[in-house]
């Protein structure tokens, strides 16, 4: 290996920003980082910059080694045999190792008329659309949240303090991951903040229009402006560039976070499919994987085994608009149990923390890398693991 080794980092989310700073603690590594926007998106307060009280960005001079370059660009391909990525712009960049780190965005809605009609609002172009749209429609509008995961709540939540009139519309139930005490309780919130809540076998999309949306029940619902926040997706990169994904694209791995089509080649974040079994799309799981992907790459460089990578959820925590929220407890196996705690100016500060917290962490690996390590074993990943070598040990008529 040359002395001086390079390594480039596709996309600059929480995750890519954090391998880009732990790949900084070894002298002799030329980090670059290339991403598509001048300044860092944060995606958790996105519903906020909609309802007017965050911009969502933070300057990269903020969060990012001195040592890392910054390359305002987008890569359009991957070509893994000859180490290099070609950019939007025409060039192209030679590497030693690359981090692959782009992210997830909206899903392609399927359902007609959603894509022609309803807002995404999962990256700061869709946001940044979205709100003025927001803000011409008429205070007695109707707006429509679609999706009832932690950012249709949060939305919802947002928009409705404001005093607009909002509809949820959840699929079969509100907020999947929550637990049923938890779940209640922010079923009562919602109430208070005079937000619709449709939810159960019927209250599922099947069509939107510019001024109403369908439900599989029959229903029609007038809409004067529909957020579509149901599902997420990846960008298709490491497909286009011939390296295998799972079903939604993301880049397979083994549990080192390395390409299983070359070594060289190293995941983090929401598209990651560690021995396809990934872990839930979030930014605490970005936080936890970038820097092991870091780690697994400065590994090989010092020629040395990589380890599996751990991690280990704590929970999750929910604005309802700017003065309220919830905190749900998990287990290590992102799971959620009965403890919550739902209240008022206190549970918001807490959540405002959490952001705020999010970001101090990248910009202390900035400034210290290698400092943050604090990540739990899953031990039911390690038994679904076992599970499935034992599996494909049988099918292949040898022992497990």
């Amino acid at each position: 290996m040359a002395e001086n080794t390079g390594v480039i980092v596709v996309g600059g989310g929480y995750a890519g920003v954090m391998a880009a700073n732990r790949l900084t603690r070894r002298e002799g590594v030329t980090v670059t980082l290339i991403n598509p926007r001048p300044a860092f998106v944060e995606r958790i307060r996105l519903h906020q910059l909609v309802g007017g009280s965050d911009d969502a960005v933070v300057d990269y001079q903020e969060i990012l080694a001195g040592r890392v370059a910054l390359v305002v660009d987008t890569v359009t391909r991957i070509d893994a045999a000859g180490r290099r990525v070609t950019l939007a712009s025409g060039g192209t960049l030679d590497y030693d190792y690359l981090i692959y780190a782009v992210g997830s965005g909206s899903a392609d809605p399927s359902v007609p008329g959603a894509a022609e009609h309803a807002y995404p609002i999962s990256t700061l172009e869709e946001a940044r659309r979205l709100q003025p749209v927001v803000d011409a429609a008429p205070a007695s509008a109707a707006l429509t949240v679609v999706g009832a995961g932690s950012t249709g709540i949060e939305t919802a939540s947002e928009l409705a303090e404001l005093g607009r009139k909002v509809t949820l519309v959840c699929g079969r139930v509100l907020g999947p991951y929550l637990h049923p005490r938890a779940r209640r309780s922010v079923a009562g919130h919602l109430a208070k903040l005079g937000v619709t809540v449709l939810e159960g076998p019927g209250a599922t999309v099947t069509s939107v229009t510019g001024e109403a949306i369908q439900l599989a029940d029959g229903r029609e619902l007038a809409s004067a402006v529909t957020i579509w926040t149901a599902g997420f997706g990846v960008p298709d990169l490491a497909a286009r560039s011939g390296l295998s994904t799972d079903a939604l694209g993301r880049l397979l791995t083994d549990e080192t976070l390395t390409s299983v089509d070359d070594a060289r080649v190293v995941a983090a974040g929401d598209s990651a499919a560690p021995s396809d079994l990934p872990v839930r799309m979030s930014c605490q799981s970005a936080v936890q994987l970038g820097p092991q992907a870091a780690e697994t790459v400065l590994s090989r460089i010092a020629g040395k085994q990589p380890v599996n990578f751990n991690f280990g959820s704590g929970g999750q925590c929910i604005s309802l608009g700017r003065r309220a929220g919830v905190v749900q407890f998990a287990r290590k196996n992102d799971t959620a149990t009965g403890m919550f705690h739902l209240g008022g100016r206190p549970m918001a500060s807490l959540k405002e923390a959490v952001c705020k917290s999010t970001v101090w962490q990248l910009a202390h690996e900035a400034r210290k890398p290698g400092s943050l390590n604090l990540w739990f074993k899953d031990r039911q990943r390690q038994k679904l693991l076992r599970a499935r070598t034992g599996e494909a040990a049988a099918v292949a008529g040898r022992p497990a």
